[in-house]
């Protein structure tokens, strides 16, 4: 018996998924729940389980890919089949979607079975499809690209599942100039891959034209070799982080602020607690609960900086979540610590460790990479003095933590050894004001120099 391998949908919000890399190959026996291929979408990177054991039949999308969800990825021979598969197969309708492929390079003729969408998906009219009166389909991704490139979605001809607006509709429309255009057919969405579709040119005075030429006629998804340069294509979780990242910078008034903690009280008490605390939890204390402890002391006390921006509207959030940047070997995710200001230090501690180790093994859900309202970075494990964080959007300020290093400073007229920190706040001009930023900064200084909560 023949079983497809769908897109998952990862979130509510979530609408599309590029498949990253296949765990196996054509051929190759699986079993039920084992992580058959990973995917990347606007929210999480996460592995797919197979649906059925068997041996895996055919890969429909390849690596690169974009495709709606609930799209037929590939197919599985389920257990027990093998001998009755081919047969289904062969009498099954990818002969006759393949059929009206070949035929499809005439314009002049559009096959029986795709002319329902035809419409939708070639129609430039901003009428068209449901684009009137009624709410378009579309993920925050691509909303919010369309906002960056001054794009009316109601006049967009969506490509996706239900006339849904896809990623791939609005880079069309922005190659093109910003102009709604005819889009393809929904059959192409998962016959060619869009993001990688435009490879880096390569630099100048190192190979010239024809070097360029053989990016545009290579497949982008290995590197390649020009002389004395290298063109590695981007993968889809770097594509996203500059999405993101470039958004950001587009959209919040970015301004910076700096302070530093004496941080010798918290590194003594934890150089005197970590060994019992990790005998009796079985966790490792970090210095990071602590500065997510001050954060929500400054959270409560200057709520602006728990707030997020729609439009001239400034959302006061009332809950806490807390999101802590984990440094991944393929790029960077951004999981949430909910409910951040009803937990102690080793609720916290928990949380995060669970969450980066399933950051780490692509385990995260889609939920758990949401709802923050503010964010803490910490270039400081890697050594870094300090950093100048871009705001995780939608949030209005993040935290940067530099290295804990022992420094002389004053104390008293007098010069003494401290560990000492900089922290920085990055915050969003158009919502916080200087004022606030630093009275922030000095309640997160406060109350780590003057700390009183045990940690035992």
């Amino acid at each position: 018996m023949a079983v497809d391998i769908v897109m998952p949908q990862m979130g509510e919000s979530i609408f599309e998924g590029t498949i990253t890399k296949w765990l196996k190959k054509p051929g190759d026996k699986v079993e039920r729940d084992e992580p058959l291929f990973e995917i990347s979408t606007d929210k999480v990177d996460a592995e797919i389980p197979s649906p059925s054991a068997g041996v895996l039949k055919e890969i429909k999308v390849g690596e690169g890919q974009t495709v709606p969800i609930q799209t037929i990825v590939g197919v599985i021979d389920a257990a027990g089949s093998a001998a009755a598969a081919p047969a289904p197969a062969k009498a099954a309708a990818p002969a006759p979607l393949k059929a009206p492929a070949a035929t499809a390079p005439a314009p002049a003729a559009r096959p029986a079975p795709p002319a329902p969408s035809a419409p939708v998906t070639a129609a430039p009219a901003p009428a068209s499809s449901g684009s009137t009166g009624e709410r378009i389909h579309s993920s925050p991704l691509v909303r919010r690209m369309a906002s960056e490139h001054g794009i009316d979605l109601s006049t967009v001809a969506g490509t996706g599942a239900g006339g849904r607006i896809s990623k791939q509709d609005i880079e069309a429309l922005i190659a093109a100039g910003g102009a709604p255009a005819a889009a393809p057919p929904a059959s192409a969405v998962s016959a060619a891959p869009s993001r990688p579709s435009a490879p880096p040119p390569p630099p100048s005075g190192t190979g010239g034209s024809q070097a360029h030429a053989a990016l545009e006629s290579a497949v982008p998804r290995e590197k390649m070799y020009f002389g004395n340069y290298e063109v590695q294509p981007m993968s889809a979780m770097r594509q996203r982080i500059a999405e993101h990242m470039v958004a950001s910078k587009r959209v919040s008034a970015h301004v910076y602020s700096v302070d530093e903690i004496d941080m010798t009280k918290i590194a003594s008490l934890r150089a005197k607690s970590k060994d019992e605390f990790e005998k009796r939890y079985e966790t490792k204390l970090t210095f990071m609960p602590f500065f997510v402890k001050a954060a929500v002391a400054g959270l409560r006390a200057f709520p602006t900086l728990n707030a997020s921006l729609d439009g001239t509207n400034v959302i006061l959030h009332k809950e806490i979540n807390i999101g802590i940047a984990v440094a991944l070997d393929w790029g960077l995710l951004v999981p949430v610590v909910k409910n951040a200001d009803e937990k102690n230090i080793l609720g916290i501690q928990r949380t995060m460790n669970d969450l980066a180790e399933r950051a780490r093994s692509k385990k995260l859900k889609p939920e758990e990479v949401q709802e923050g309202t503010f964010s803490i970075t910490n270039p400081g494990v890697f050594g870094g003095l300090f950093g100048l964080p871009v705001i995780s959007q939608p949030n209005v300020g993040i935290l940067g933590l530099g290295a804990i290093e022992k420094r002389p400073v004053v104390i008293n007229d007098s010069i003494a050894i401290r560990s000492m920190c900089y922290v920085t706040l990055s915050y969003d001009h158009r919502v916080v004001d200087g004022a606030i930023a630093h009275q922030f900064l000095h309640k997160v200084k406060e109350t780590l120099e003057n700390w009183n909560e045990p940690v035992l």
